[in-house]
């Protein structure tokens, strides 16, 4: 079957995590790719720090398992001190374990998993502009000799941060609101007695302090800035003069590396597609650091974006798949930015009562090991959960419509098609349906039968590893695949690759 989307890459704009992911998403999935950067080439500023486990999870389907590990530092716990005094452990599982890897770390290896599929960041390359057409994208640039290209994409994703050109260009708005109060962050070496593999929030009427350990021995010094502070009157003595008036005292910064003031927004994008154009990452969304979220909400989107996008491309799904993108990451964007808007706000509370209802909030949910039920997990990305179809089906041995595939299955799941899991006892429809997977839709679904004990169930798992569907029959479950695989089914049976079968 040929289409437009066919005989068109799709155009990547911005080479950092959220463009990364999404042009190495796509080319695994044989969609050719342009992935451009106006910038002379990677950031050296270490900017974002925290990889939760489902993004590591993420970058690890492709590769740079032993890159990252020799690069990241795994994170014990956050400890949250009231005034000098302890108030809060949060500690991590070993599911729910963060790693503390400088930016420029993360997307050396990003690039390298780039580079392993055979792509590659065109640098000096700077989008002006585009123009949307029934059926693809012209956009015209400017290459690193001055030249400027009008060329023609299947579609335009913008990973082109906070100042996004293709957010501009679309003339869509950026929602939300900047905080009064600028901030100070420093990369140091630090001499103290605290525990390099947490993260530290010294909460104080007189500001925030956060500090955090670094792979190279330095720290992360991160604080509230005196109000009309520039990036002329930031030093080192000013960051100690912070430090000694939010912390416990006793802590000396030395040797620092970077030294920045930077303000802190609360903003999303009031869309995230229109036509053939996405937004995904900074281009979408920007907030609070509080909580680590930033770059891993836009590795996220990159992937969720990527496979549904390739299924499109490929003519494998209609091209209503794409309007779940939007849905599905915009959700998840929004409750991002609240939260951490909240915990910034926790942060800089002064009035006397205020603080005292946080510490006694605090001390009693980490008393009672609160965060790990919920908060925790949420932050590791873990509970991430799509708002399903009302005809989805309900929750079947452990399988929840919208939520993750529990571990270790999802790891086993081949993430490049749909996974269809048989569980209990299966009669002659169950086969019959395996047959026909098998026979026509094996270039999209794999196929894994699960325990046989229980009812029989028929779940549907999405390459992300979310589930799509749960039905108590085969004649549901091949309607739903139908729906989802139409354009394939239509197409001629030369192009169908067999599925393989594999038992849990």
């Amino acid at each position: 079957m040929t289409t437009p989307e066919d005989a068109l890459p799709v155009l990547v704009v911005g080479a950092g995590p959220a463009g990364l992911t999404a042009a190495t998403e796509l080319l695994r999935r044989g969609v050719p790719v342009r992935c451009v950067d106006r910038a002379d080439g990677p950031s050296t500023l270490s900017k974002a720090l925290g990889l939760w486990p489902r993004t590591v999870e993420l970058i690890h389907r492709v590769g740079g398992q032993e890159l990252l590990a020799t690069r990241a530092l795994p994170q014990s716990q956050m400890r949250y001190y009231s005034d000098g005094k302890v108030i809060a452990d949060l500690r991590y599982k070993a599911a729910t374990r963060p790693l503390i890897c400088p930016q420029p770390d993360i997307e050396e290896v990003l690039r390298t998993n780039l580079a392993s599929v055979g792509g590659a960041v065109r640098w000096r390359t700077e989008l002006l502009g585009f123009e949307q057409l029934d059926d693809r994208v012209r956009a015209r640039t400017r290459h690193e000799d001055g030249t400027e290209h009008e060329e023609e994409f299947a579609y335009v994703v913008g990973a082109d941060g906070a100042s996004s050109t293709v957010r501009g260009r679309l003339g869509v708005g950026f929602e939300g609101s900047t905080y009064e109060l600028r901030f100070v962050v420093a990369d140091v070496m630090v001499d103290t007695r605290f525990d390099h593999r947490m993260t530290h929030y010294f909460c104080s009427p007189r500001g925030i302090l956060v500090a955090c350990g670094l792979p190279d021995g330095r720290w992360r010094v991160f604080t509230s800035a005196p109000p009309g502070v520039s990036q002329e009157d930031v030093d080192l003595a000013m960051v100690q003069s912070l430090a000694d008036e939010r912390g416990p005292g006793g802590i000396r910064l030395r040797d620092p590396d970077w030294i920045s003031v930077f303000n802190v927004h609360a903003r999303h994008a009031e869309t995230t597609r229109i036509g053939r154009v996405f937004l995904i990452g900074d281009a979408a969304h920007i907030h609070s650091p509080a909580g680590g979220q930033g770059l891993n909400t836009g590795v996220n989107d990159a992937h969720n974006l990527a496979w549904k996008l390739a299924l499109v491309w490929h003519g494998h799904s209609a091209g209503r798949l794409l309007d779940s993108y939007e849905s599905e990451r915009g959700e998840v964007a929004r409750t991002v930015v609240r939260q951490a808007d909240v915990q910034t706000r926790l942060w800089l509370l002064r009035k006397a009562h205020q603080v005292v209802l946080r510490d006694n909030v605090l001390r009693v949910a980490s008393g009672l090991r609160l965060f790990d039920l919920a908060y925790i997990p949420w932050l590791a990305g873990l509970r991430t959960k799509y708002r399903a179809e009302p005809a989805a089906g309900r929750k079947t041995a452990g399988f929840v419509p919208g939520a993750l595939v529990p571990l270790p299955l999802r790891g086993e799941l081949d993430d490049l098609r749909h996974t269809l899991i048989l569980t209990g006892p299966q009669d002659e429809s169950a086969r019959e349906l395996t047959r026909w997977c098998r026979d026509r839709l094996g270039a999209v679904v794999d196929i894994r039968t699960g325990a046989r004990r229980g009812r029989t169930a028929f779940v549907l798992a999405r390459p992300d590893g979310h589930v799509d569907w749960i039905a108590r029959d085969a004649a549901a479950t091949r309607a739903r695949l139908t729906d989802l695989f139409r354009p394939l089914l239509t197409a001629p049976r030369g192009e169908r690759r067999k599925v393989r079968e594999h038992t849990v």
